[in-house]
């Protein structure tokens, strides 16, 4: 699956996730981009799903319209090692995730 990490999130959480084609925004060039551009341009570029922390971003932007899923992390503090322990649910439930559809994992 082709995920985009959002720049919120640790750039080392990419290599717990292997298994999948997973750039950061940064690698993209998207660094910077508001929530509803963030998202559009996702779409555009063909990712199928963004990782995140903000837990706002499945509120503020249309997402059963939009052709990309959306897995939010909840850690605290919000930390590469608590997050770390997320991967696991983050992997299973990429398994079934559709699009337009919104994870909160925590």
């Amino acid at each position: 699956m082709k995920l985009l990490l959002d720049e919120c999130l640790p750039k080392r959480l990419k290599n717990d996730l292997s298994e999948h084609d997973v750039l950061t925004v940064d690698e993209a060039d998207l660094k910077g981009l508001k929530n509803g551009e963030l998202l559009r341009t996702a779409v555009a570029r063909k990712f199928e799903a963004i990782i995140t922390v903000d837990r706002g971003m499945q509120f503020q932007q249309n997402l059963p319209h939009l052709e990309l899923a959306l897995v939010v992390l909840i850690a605290t503090p919000c930390r590469y090692p608590q997050l770390k322990r997320l991967v696991p649910r983050v992997l299973q439930a990429l398994e079934n995730i559709k699009r337009g559809e919104a994870k909160v994992l925590g």
